[in-house]
């Protein structure tokens, strides 16, 4: 039985990165060929990093992207990798205009290409606007084997382009992805993924990237997939890796002679014709775990963070340290994605702010080795109080203000990126003061509900003494009732309906899209559905302009779901029509 080793390389690119890009897969290539592998597969547009959002629009990004894959062959091929196939994403440009495509590298040169089919109007961006359609199927022969391709959503249509190439006649099918993450989307991949495979009579090879991308990250989870549906192997989440599979293949696919099929063009293209020798196989393919839900959570706003800042040249961030859960979460997540010595705490009391507060801020200061000071901001509030005379809601506010300001002032001095601690129960209702808190560069936890930043608080806690270590957040600043600490006494219960309870409605109404009337069905009681629901749809401005942040949800702030400012509907209201 023909036998061929792949390698899957699950690697992290940068948009844009032409230059660094051609060297991670130069790099990975090397390491595919010194592993005995005869193809490796790079993630959906790995050289030129995803989503190039706009950048696909600029002709000059294009025609460039499509000179680095011609030199990136030759360089291949010069650094000893021209016998190994490389499949790798990239953006192309010609008459039609920009396209989403995957080329397969040998010998020197760009031997085949494969185009985007189906074009997605959802979640990364309107793809409408910049990926044309392609009807063409080219599928290569590697050592003896025939090996179509898709890419990314393709695998998300029944009886589409996997269907097709099963009925042109395949040994495999490789897919190169770029599949952002969120919580619990491996309940539907992988058994996609085996569907595919049945569907098109030939084991499916899934690569996926990881890293972060602005506000998008991506979690790998890699996977080889028998022709029967069957998990061959399966790479970490959140990190690059070579995955290596030594496949047995029937070969011998029934091959159509037709130049069509399914209103899909077919060309065949042969790299190398004859198949490998027997040998013994090394690589069974290896099945890492899954993550659990907090872990897989924790790892993706870790990542999301530390690629945010890293890629955009930042070598140390700054946040607000209220003793509180959200910024102790917030710094405990930029430990570890950046390492303590990056990371600057900053308590600023006001007249208001308790005992507590501050010490707890020291606490986990000591706790996480982060560098940790105190700036009173008692006296630049007094100031602002005085000669404006401020009372009230505005004087509440401007205690936040003026922490903003503290800290983007050492961001302008020191060059550190500012994190605004928000989440996103928080940032649903507009329980934020824009310009105070909701100042920053970047929102780790933006797309996290109160109640999971509670879990995943006790979890990395608890991981943390299942390694010998202190728990970087300290108890009382889980336990704590939260208050914001800009009056006397003040609670977030005051001014919010208990945590678990918003969290509950919120998930219906932002993640569901489900409206007032499916509200009240759900059991929850009308006042509530109103006073919430108010407050949401409310906040808008203040989410337009709150900096990004890792998205984890289906329903993220900024990227999915975006309410018009200017809007008089309202959930639940009566019409009264003229």
């Amino acid at each position: 039985m023909p036998q061929l080793r792949i390698a899957l390389a699950q690697v992290n690119p940068t948009v844009g990165d032409l230059s660094g890009n051609s060297a991670m897969v130069l790099a990975w290539t090397r390491k595919a060929v010194e592993a005995g592998a005869h193809l490796v597969v790079f993630p959906e547009m790995a050289l030129t990093g995803y989503p190039v959002e706009d950048l696909a629009l600029r002709e000059s990004f294009g025609h460039a992207a499509r000179t680095a894959l011609a030199a990136l062959a030759e360089t291949l091929a010069d650094n000893g990798c021209g016998e190994i196939a490389v499949y790798v994403g990239y953006l192309d440009r010609d008459e039609v205009g920009a396209r989403n495509a995957a080329a397969v590298l040998h010998g020197g040169e760009v031997v085949a290409r494969q185009y985007k089919h189906h074009l997605p109007n959802y979640g990364v961006f309107d793809e409408r606007r910049y990926f044309k359609a392609g009807r063409s199927l080219d599928i290569v022969r590697v050592r003896g084997l025939e090996v179509g391709m898709v890419i990314c959503e393709d695998i998300w249509q029944e009886g589409g382009p996997i269907a097709a190439l099963g009925r042109a006649g395949v040994d495999l099918v490789v897919s190169p992805n770029a599949s952002p993450y969120e919580r619990k989307k491996d309940d539907a991949r992988l058994p996609l993924v085996a569907r595919r495979a049945q569907e098109a009579g030939a084991p499916l090879v899934y690569v996926n990237q990881v890293g972060g991308q602005d506000d998008l990250v991506f979690d790998g989870d890699s996977m080889v997939v028998g022709a029967d549906g069957t998990l061959l192997a399966r790479a970490p989440q959140f990190v690059e890796d070579l995955a290596l599979v030594d496949l047995d293949l029937p070969g011998g696919a029934a091959k159509s002679d037709a130049e069509a099929v399914d209103d899909f063009s077919v060309r065949r293209v042969t790299v190398s014709a004859e198949a490998v020798p027997g040998y013994e196989p090394q690589h069974a393919g290896s099945l890492a775990e899954p993550l659990p839900e907090e872990a897989e959570v924790w790892a993706a706003l870790v990542t999301g963070l530390r690629d945010y800042a890293q890629k955009n040249g930042f070598r140390s961030v700054v946040l607000g340290l209220s003793g509180g859960i959200d910024s102790a979460v917030c710094a405990a997540l930029a430990v570890d994605a950046l390492g303590a010595d990056a990371v600057y705490g900053v308590s600023m009391p006001s007249v208001y702010s308790s005992d507590h507060s501050r010490s707890d801020a020291s606490d986990l200061a000591e706790r996480t080795g982060l560098h940790y000071t105190e700036q009173p901001i008692a006296g630049m509030v007094e100031v602002f109080v005085d000669q404006l005379g401020l009372t009230g809601l505005a004087e509440e506010n401007v205690q936040a203000r003026c922490r903003g300001v503290t800290l983007m002032g050492l961001s302008n001095q020191h060059g550190h990126l500012v994190l605004a601690t928000g989440n996103k129960t928080e940032l649903a209702v507009g329980y934020s003061t824009i310009y105070g808190d909701a100042v920053g560069g970047f929102a780790p936890i933006k797309d996290v509900p109160k109640t999971l930043v509670w879990a995943l608080a006790r979890w990395r806690n608890a991981e943390a003494e299942k390694h010998g270590e202190a728990p970087p957040i300290p108890e009382s600043s889980i336990s704590k009732p939260p208050s914001a600490e800009l009056r006397p006494g003040q609670m977030d219960s005051d001014s919010l309906p208990d945590y678990e309870l918003l969290d509950d409605v919120l998930d219906d109404y932002i993640e569901g899209d489900r409206g007032y009337d499916d509200l009240i069905d759900a059991g929850f009681a009308p006042e509530l559905v109103d006073r919430v629901l108010r407050m949401v749809d409310r906040a808008e401005y203040k989410r337009r302009q709150y900096p990004p942040g890792t998205k984890i949800s289906f329903k993220a702030f900024g990227r999915d779901r975006r309410l018009p400012i200017t809007n008089a509907w309202r959930e639940g209201a009566p019409l009264d029509l003229p």
